[in-house]
């Protein structure tokens, strides 16, 4: 059974015209027509009658059953292709960090592409991504931030495809991760490592390396660390904060006469230790990473992994494996998200753990 639709039009207070069925005013167009036994209304979206008639005829089709026959889309420019997809993401919910994580690598691509001469989704080819790719070792040094790029674009060229802008999804490169050495300190070389950070000039290095060494916070969560993040408890003072990485939160005893020495350092700041809490945590915290690296250096600290503030949090999970605390408290002392991460970065030091593989060993060839 056909459905009659019928355009109508609903004049704006300045036209002269009355007639809901007048064709040539500028007003807006309106479509009605009855289904389920009551009337149903929508806008045509158009001022045009004859454009009004073409949804007209969508509607009759649509509603008569009749097959519809969609209009070929014209190709997807990477602009538009991206604009949708981060509006999706904000419809998602991603965070401000997300949103500009995102925005920063899919501008990138799209820079690169249209230098290339590629300004469609269609356009996008494994050639073309295996030679975007092999642009980031000076980008981006660490190849775990390589793998999360990789992520980031893996999700955009995904949404295309769903979207239908692309016939197939493009293959990435496989990135492969360098796993960090685990790197803790020795007694002598922290020793070094301090005496490198010149007492007036540098109180404030000081102290976030040992803030790091005797908190186990990475390098952001340490110089962005506030005030009522790092408070008295008894005989000890205590860091509890949430970890910028994985968002998990962390609760760390550190002694007195170490604590005391942090929070007296002179920052000017009534909220935060070291940060002067303007612009961005991660590129303020690029800083003292760099601060730490040149401390290493003047302190004649040899080093394999490619993150030397990193070393400090080793300094501090090796220390308390060694001295007989759990791994698993270990985890979350650190703030991992996963016992596995822990396990791979920390296994091996795990007081008793390789004596007892060993009796186990040894016991069977007894029986």
């Amino acid at each position: 059974m056909s459905t009659l639709v019928t355009i109508f039009v609903r004049h704006g207070e300045k036209c002269k015209q009355t007639n809901e069925s007048y064709k040539k005013c500028d007003c807006r167009k309106h479509l009605r027509w009855f289904a389920n036994g009551a009337q149903q209304r929508r806008q045509a979206g158009t001022r045009d009658w004859s454009e009004a008639e073409k949804v007209k005829r969508t509607i009759e089709d649509q509603m008569s059953g009749a097959p519809v026959v969609l209009a070929v889309e014209a190709p997807k420019s990477i602009a538009d292709a991206v604009r949708v997809f981060m509006q999706a993401k904000r419809v998602e919910g991603i965070d401000a960090k997300g949103l500009s994580r995102y925005t920063r690598e899919l501008g990138r691509l799209q820079t690169f592409a249209e230098r290339a001469g590629v300004y469609t989704v269609q356009g996008i080819s494994k050639e073309l991504l295996t030679g975007y790719a092999a642009t980031w070792a000076a980008l981006y040094p660490s190849t775990t931030t390589r793998a999360l790029v990789a992520k980031l674009l893996k999700c955009f060229l995904r949404y295309c495809y769903d979207a239908k802008w692309l016939d197939r999804m493009p293959s990435f490169p496989r990135i492969a991760v360098d796993e960090a050495p685990t790197e803790p300190l020795t007694d002598d070389e922290y020793t070094r490592l301090l005496a490198a950070c010149r007492p007036v000039a540098h109180s404030k290095l000081k102290a976030v390396i040992q803030l790091m060494r005797h908190s186990g916070l990475a390098v952001r969560d340490a110089a962005t660390l506030s005030r009522s993040e790092i408070e008295p408890a008894g005989a000890f003072y205590r860091v509890t904060t949430k970890r910028q990485k994985t968002g998990t939160h962390v609760s760390v005893p550190v002694p007195t006469a170490i604590a005391e020495e942090i929070v007296s350092v002179k920052n000017g700041n009534p909220e935060f230790l070291f940060w002067h809490g303007r612009g961005d945590g991660a590129n303020f915290a690029m800083g003292y990473s760099a601060a730490i690296s040149a401390a290493f250096d003047r302190a004649g600290i040899s080093n394999v992994c490619f993150m030397k503030s990193h070393r400090l949090r080793d300094t501090f999970a090796v220390d308390l494996l060694q001295k007989g605390v759990p791994l698993e408290e270990v985890s979350k002392l650190l703030g991992h998200e996963s016992m596995r991460t822990t396990e791979r970065h920390y296994a091996r030091w795990v007081q008793g753990r390789q004596d007892r593989l060993d009796s186990l060993v040894t016991g069977t060839w007894a029986a």
